[in-house]
């Protein structure tokens, strides 16, 4: 869980302001990802003020590595909590095969490119 620095208790309710703080995440975002998430509910006071429980910020403190840290979509991100995945790698990275290696490796696209590249040089001198 996040540390912050305020003489409370570890499960003492926490701000908005105090979450944002502690993660290092806009206020505005927080109040986005209420919209987004809709298992992340903190408790609202009179006046919209919301306070955030420990669960809450749990929560939020793994929303916050699933998309700012392993590069989930809000949508993978709230996939992936639904189905409980919420400490793996994000799979896109892990299935994307490295392009460079993919096109370098065939000798024969490495000369279709060239002849396209020479057909083009010679259409520009024309």
């Amino acid at each position: 869980m996040a540390r912050f620095d305020d003489g409370k208790a570890p499960d003492a309710m926490r701000t908005i302001g105090e979450v944002s703080a502690a993660f290092g995440i806009k206020p505005h975002v927080l109040r986005y990802w209420e919209q987004q998430f809709p298992m992340l509910q903190p408790l609202k006071r009179s006046g919209g003020r919301r306070l955030y429980r420990a669960a809450d910020i749990t929560l939020v403190e793994t929303i916050d590595r699933l998309v700012n840290q392993q590069g989930y979509t809000l949508k993978g991100a709230n996939k992936a909590l639904r189905e409980g995945v919420t400490d793996a790698e994000a799979p896109a990275k892990e299935a994307m095969p490295n392009s460079h290696d993919a096109t370098t490796n065939r000798p024969e696209v490495v000369d279709r490119l060239k002849t396209i590249r020479d057909g083009l040089a010679s259409a520009m001198d024309d």
